[in-house]
């Protein structure tokens, strides 16, 4: 079949190929023969209850010299795209919010989304974690900071985030005798005005924090382990972390059967688990990453398996 695909992203002048999980989406787009079109949150717009965007065809290179080159812009109908697929990065703002209501004018109108723009709001990475007790950590949703101070005495040991960020940015690890437990607690609460997230610290972290893709809820058979770098707590590969690849084990594959259906359903056709140790601790639907990681170490094409999907969704839609 022929589709026309919008890539909603970062600028793609910035992004690093070798590791960018858009790209790869990008690539299998072209490789298929569809139509690819490039735009950014800015060439989003509404007008007399119609959302708009100004889109530019783009053509993409596996060549870190010159990856891309765009075509003409032209202002079209999102609803005229047979599928767009969402892949801006958090930071989870009012503006991405605002965004997701576009683009979810263009779904009423026929156009697939990917993920759904409900399911975008609705799923927080780091909350939605809660929807599935039996595999999380002990967790903690607050904004004060002295329930945090309780929960560390019980844990004895936790790591504390924002709810909105990605990459390991303001992630801290706090023990009890910490002198510096207070301003962290103050800082990512904003002084009690803003909810913060805390888990039992996995020392298990130091075997990686594993990345598990799902496409349509079914999860490739392999994830990629992050490691921390030495001196460093977090294995995210944006603060340094090392990647390897290891086999989903029994407990991997046991989260993956309870939290892949309700993706299914929501419409969340990209997914990406994090799991440490026994435990999920985050799951990520705005832009999951480790794809071309993965293709390389396992002479897999994930982005094939998810074009597949999407491919079936619009011949159903036909």
């Amino acid at each position: 079949m022929k589709a026309s695909i919008g890539v909603v992203m970062d600028p793609i002048q910035t992004i690093k190929i070798h590791k960018d999980s858009t790209f790869a989406m990008m690539l299998e787009i072209q490789r298929r023969g569809w139509e690819l079109f490039y735009l950014e949150q800015r060439d989003i717009y509404l007008l007399h209850c119609c959302p708009y965007a100004r889109v530019r065809p783009l053509r993409v290179r596996d060549d870190p010299s010159g990856w891309f080159t765009l075509g003409e812009g032209r202002e079209i109908p999102l609803f005229a795209l047979d599928a767009i697929l969402m892949r801006k990065d958090p930071p989870f703002d009012m503006e991405y919010i605002y965004t997701t209501q576009l683009l979810e004018l263009a779904q009423r109108e026929g156009t697939l989304v990917v993920n759904r723009p409900q399911s975008l709001r609705d799923a927080n990475e780091k909350l939605f974690t809660a929807w599935f007790p039996e595999c999380r950590p002990p967790t903690l949703v607050s904004r004060e900071a002295q329930r945090f101070v309780d929960f560390l005495e019980e844990q004895q040991e936790i790591v504390v985030k924002p709810l909105d960020g990605m990459g390991g940015a303001s992630i801290f690890r706090i023990t009890r005798d910490d002198p510096n437990r207070n301003v962290i607690l103050e800082t990512l609460t904003a002084h009690a005005t803003r909810f913060a997230m805390a888990q039992r610290y996995l020392p298990e972290i130091r075997d990686g924090d594993k990345r598990i893709l799902l496409v349509n809820g079914e999860a490739v058979p392999y994830a990629l382990a992050r490691l921390p770098k030495p001196g460093e707590f977090r294995g995210n590969l944006a603060a340094g972390g090392t990647g390897k690849g290891v086999p989903l084990s029994e407990r991997d594959q046991f989260i993956v059967r309870r939290v892949g259906p309700v993706l299914r359903d929501k419409g969340i056709l990209f997914a990406g688990l994090d799991v440490i140790g026994d435990y999920l601790t985050e799951i990520n639907i705005t832009s999951p990453t480790c794809i071309r990681e993965l293709d390389s170490l396992y002479d897999l094409n994930i982005s094939a398996l998810l074009m597949d999907c999407i491919e079936e969704k619009l011949e159903q839609c036909t």
